[in-house]
């Protein structure tokens, strides 16, 4: 079992940057670093999407088409943390953003994660 906290989310204008984090904790924890990690976001009236994942080595990443070159992945295994660095944001990156964990990397991009945190709510204005 492995509880995530996502924080960081708030206003932002467009054009602005933002940094999401995301803290693993729970009786799993010792193991975080054999977890796949992904970021989703939903807006209302929206179904959730996908915006990237980052293997347990934090070796590869993948990437939405819509935020290739905006937003970056990383993770530190250390202190069980993930982020989401997200740079040029626009009106349509307002959504809550949560992250997800599984040992199967496959269920990160399939949207099928075990274990999925509250979400953080990202508001950016034009």
């Amino acid at each position: 079992q492995i509880q995530l906290a996502e924080s960081g989310g708030g206003l932002a204008q467009a054009g602005d940057s933002l940094t999401l984090s995301c803290a693993a904790s729970g009786p799993s924890v010792r193991t975080f670093g054999s977890y796949s990690m992904g970021w989703f976001r939903q807006a209302p009236g929206k179904d959730r999407e996908f915006v990237g994942y980052i293997s347990w080595n934090a070796e590869n990443t993948v990437y939405a088409d819509s935020m290739k070159g905006r937003f970056t992945i990383s993770r530190d295994n250390a202190e069980n943390m993930v982020y989401l660095q997200m740079n040029s944001l626009e009106p349509e990156d307002t959504a809550v953003y949560y992250c997800a964990a599984d040992v199967n990397p496959l269920a990160i991009v399939s949207n099928t994660s075990r274990f999925w945190g509250q979400g953080t709510q990202v508001t950016v204005s034009s």
